[in-house]
């Protein structure tokens, strides 16, 4: 079985490119999280992270291009794909790469905006400082479908 689970933060925003075949273009977005290594007590305090690169597809690079962004945490699940090529050089490069099934965010805006993580897209100045919009007084009154 080849599984992995992931949670990281995203080094840089992802690279996303489209790569033509014969039914259209195909999303492929690459990105490397940084996923904090479990320190044992008996070692030193520092901490330390493992730099992983993953790669996603189709629909979840197009997600990837549209809603992640360089230190936004994420959940990762997928599998483990090796390969290589031949560099310019003519020396063969070996490549590990975490082919993604899923990914999901691991914490809400607010959160990673109170650690330092502010992301560089605006804000909507329509939404309270819980997350969640604000609604007019009234609006309950108005019928609508979900009541």
């Amino acid at each position: 079985m080849n599984k992995v689970i992931l949670m990281g933060r995203l080094t840089r925003e992802p690279d996303v490119r489209y790569s033509q075949s014969g039914e259209g273009s195909m999303a492929v977005a690459r990105y490397t999280l940084a996923v904090d290594r479990r320190r044992s007590s008996s070692s030193n305090s520092e901490q330390t992270a493992d730099f992983i690169g993953c790669v996603a597809f189709g629909r979840s690079a197009e997600f990837a291009e549209k809603y992640l962004h360089q230190g936004t945490k994420i959940l990762v699940t997928g599998r483990i794909q090796t390969g290589s090529y031949t560099n310019k050089d003519g020396q063969k490069v070996y490549t590990t790469d975490v082919v993604v099934e899923e990914q999901e965010f691991a914490e809400s805006k607010s959160s990673s905006s109170a650690e330092g993580y502010v992301p560089s897209r605006p804000q909507p100045s329509a939404s309270a400082g819980d997350g969640f919009m604000n609604i007019p007084d009234g609006v309950e009154d108005e019928g609508l479908p979900f009541n």
